[in-house]
């Protein structure tokens, strides 16, 4: 097995974060919005990325955020409908109050349609002043493809039986391609986790690169590779590892009660990952006692910010999974655990609910920054991350 070259990566220039002031006047929270219905369609036109012209890069403003911004540019939000976004979802994209958008099939229908949403999407953020909107989508392959008819071509079971880490970065710069000629540039990819039986869920799924640590580090890396050759960004995901996890984190309550001797091989692919400078890891849902016993990956401060940045000295961008599901099956609010998040330190928080759910994430934080519970070097940090990332796009 070839081991991935180390990427080169142009290094961002390194900001010096000085604390200041939440500025006076801010923009209140907005109203939640009602959820409305949408209906998908099958996709029926194939992407001419070469006939499609990529995004203009935005300037980022090193101007101070105001509390709207500081909350808003840390929430990726789902929306419905396939070509009108709704104007509040647009509004809370003008004031800052979202930062990113995550399409679902529900929101495809043709090339020619997505990209004109995607435009739309961008342009809002533009004629608000902010900083440059993150779209993106799950397009890891096989059977997780928002986007039916875009690359990869292979799935991770696939590439994994191939081998070559020549393969999987060729399918991510193809993938890298067609998400880029369609505006999107994140793409939620690739599945970093290492199934240690049969039973595991990203085993079942068909969502494994293969059961070998080394195997599974090289290919996710020359995939993430491959997709930032063309601009997209990669997401490693699912940080620590799912890999014993036998049920679904988004339907189910998952504790994986593995040591952190055996836990080891599966931040194989992530110590590969930190080497190459990746932007972006995103946590699992599930709760690992070896390292918390009380809180899963997402909001837990001793796996996002001690193992991760410390131990394994991450310095990109940190990504819930999706808060809506594991929410319900624990039976509490999308926002206490967005709150629990934010106080743990991860940058963006992944709501894939309706736009009254993530409406009413925004205000929890929003009045929790304001009172002083959410504290404000720690969000200046997460904003300081977020906007480096963006001035990479």
């Amino acid at each position: 097995m070839a081991v991935v070259s180390r990427m080169r990566r142009r290094l961002l220039p390194v900001v010096t974060l000085t604390v200041v002031a939440f500025v006076s006047g801010c923009i209140p929270p907005v109203q939640a919005e009602a959820r409305t219905t949408a209906t998908s369609a099958a996709p029926t036109q194939s992407v001419d990325a070469a006939a499609t012209p990529r995004p203009t890069p935005v300037a980022v403003s090193s101007a101070a955020p105001n509390r709207s911004q500081l909350i808003g540019q840390r929430l990726i939000v789902a929306m419905d409908g396939t070509t009108i976004p709704s104007p509040g979802l647009l509004g809370r994209i003008r004031r800052g109050e979202i930062g990113g958008v995550i399409l679902f099939g529900r929101n495809v229908t043709t090339a020619t349609a997505l990209r004109a949403l995607t435009k739309q999407l961008r342009d809002a953020a533009t004629a608000g002043g902010q900083l440059p909107l993150l779209i993106a989508v799950d397009q890891e392959g096989g059977s997780i493809k928002r986007i039916p008819w875009a690359p990869p071509t292979l799935s991770p079971p696939q590439m994994g039986a191939d081998g070559r880490t020549s393969t999987a970065r060729s399918q991510g710069a193809a993938t890298g391609t067609a998400l880029a000629g369609l505006g999107i540039n994140i793409d939620l990819a690739p599945v970093a986790d290492v199934p240690v039986h049969a039973y595991s869920i990203i085993n079942k799924q068909g969502r494994a690169f293969s059961f070998n640590p080394s195997v599974v580090s090289a290919l996710t890396n020359a995939f993430a590779e491959g997709l930032e050759s063309e601009g997209v960004l990669p997401t490693m995901k699912h940080f620590p590892g799912l890999g014993y996890a036998t049920t679904n984190t988004d339907t189910t309550v998952v504790t994986i009660t593995a040591s952190k001797a055996a836990l080891d091989p599966g931040l194989e692919p992530y110590r590969a990952a930190v080497a190459n400078h990746l932007p972006i890891v995103m946590l699992s849902n599930a709760t690992y006692p070896a390292y918390d016993a009380a809180n899963a990956a997402g909001w837990s401060r001793a796996i996002g910010t001690d193992l991760l940045r410390h131990d394994l000295g991450f310095k990109g961008v940190t990504m819930t999974d999706s808060l809506d599901g594991t929410a319900h099956a624990r039976g509490v609010s999308s926002a206490s655990l967005a709150l629990k998040a934010a106080r743990a330190g991860t940058d963006l928080i992944l709501l894939t609910g309706s736009q009254a759910t993530s409406g009413a994430v925004f205000d929890a934080l929003y009045q929790a920054a304001k009172s002083g519970s959410l504290d404000r070097r720690s969000m200046l940090a997460s904003y300081a991350r977020i906007r480096d990332l963006k001035a990479g796009l």
